[in-house]
């Protein structure tokens, strides 16, 4: 049974929503570590909000302790669980080395970078009438760059026969925020262009001048709402909105979580991966057979040492329940989006948690 305490928060969270955290509510202690107590808090990556709702309530309802995740997304979540302000955070990025010689002093160990979040990116728009279009990761280059200014243009023509293009402008959308999304699709244009993307993949959009809007939600909206946009987010949350078949191996392919999964598996470490840190290299110039290469992996980032041997204890639980066939599952058929992590990378991920000292 659920003390008064507990039983207040939990009504607390289903009352406000997800999306209506406005951060942490532990206090940090001198060592930057947040008090223990019947909740876990994490912020980080809007891309995994659905799939986070998706495991609070579960976990919730299972264990009692309440779970915060406010979308903040990648880079402030980065920051605020450095800094000690959150348990645990989302992450679209991995971390850099300075990223990481901080988090192991806030950890007092090298800090667990899970990939428990595996999304296809939608190239997505608003064009009434047209659910999908062929789009080479080329044209997609020369129209976040500016250079394709009209839906009927000659290059989004040749690959569409058939199709009745409108004379309507050409008008992308980027993040505003820091965004691990923003650095994993220019990671695509990077590979996958021949050389038609001409800037260095990061989480901040490179061009200025630009239609933006801050967050996965915001730059949905903001397509949705204008008639000729265009912008790139977790598949999960576009809706209705049309959507890109990218050129892979020959073949033009549609999104799917199962599409997006092969790439992993297909992918090798990356060069500073641990059994801490299991982060992927992934391959995403279109190159493996049937593999959706736009694809996004997201970790949640924790520490395997905490202040308070409770906070250890419930990360420890709801990173188990997370990686969980269960916990994947879920997510998956929550709106989330999400393609199922795989047994092998399962045990990797298990192994990692067991470190935690709870």
């Amino acid at each position: 049974m659920k003390t008064g305490t507990q039983a207040i928060a939990l009504l607390s969270v289903v009352a406000l929503g997800l999306s209506a955290c406005a951060g942490p509510s532990n206090d940090a202690d001198d060592n930057g570590s947040t008090s223990a107590g019947s909740s876990l808090n994490g912020s980080g990556a809007s891309s995994q909000v659905n799939a986070q709702q998706a495991w609070r309530d579960n976990f919730t309802t299972d264990s009692g302790i309440v779970v915060n995740y406010d979308p903040t997304g990648s880079g402030t979540g980065r920051k605020q669980f450095i800094s000690g302000q959150v348990d645990y955070a989302g992450t679209d990025s991995i971390l850099d080395a300075a990223e990481v010689e901080k988090a192991t002093e806030r950890c007092g160990a090298e800090p667990l970078e899970l990939p428990l979040y595996i999304s296809p990116i939608a190239v997505t728009f608003n064009l009434e009438g047209i659910d999908s279009l062929k789009l080479s990761a080329q044209v997609i280059a020369h129209i976040f760059d500016g250079k394709i200014s009209s839906w009927n243009d000659a290059e989004i023509a040749k690959l569409n026969p058939g199709v009745a293009l409108p004379d309507l402008t050409v008008i992308p959308v980027n993040r505003a925020d820091d965004s691990g999304t923003t650095e994993n699709f220019q990671q695509y244009l990077s590979e996958a262009a021949g050389g038609q993307w001409p800037y260095e993949p990061s989480d901040t959009w490179p061009r200025t001048g630009t239609q933006s809007a801050e967050k996965t939600s915001g730059v949905v909206n903001l397509v949705k709402s204008t008639p000729g946009a265009i912008t790139y987010a977790d598949a999960s949350q576009i809706g209705d909105l049309g959507s890109a078949d990218v050129d892979v191996a020959g073949e033009f392919l549609p999104y799917s979580p199962q599409a997006a999964a092969k790439i992993v598996d297909g992918s090798l470490p990356s060069v500073d991966a641990s059994e801490r840190r299991l982060t992927v290299d992934l391959k995403r110039d279109g190159s493996i057979a049937g593999a959706y290469p736009i694809v996004m992996v997201s970790y949640l980032l924790a520490c395997t040492d905490y202040d308070q041997a409770e906070t250890a204890k419930n990360v420890k639980s709801f990173l188990t329940y997370v990686a969980s066939v269960d916990g994947q599952d879920v997510a998956a058929k929550s709106r989330g989006g999400n393609a199922p992590i795989s047994d092998e990378l399962r045990n990797k991920v298990m192994a990692a948690i067991e470190q935690i000292n709870g």
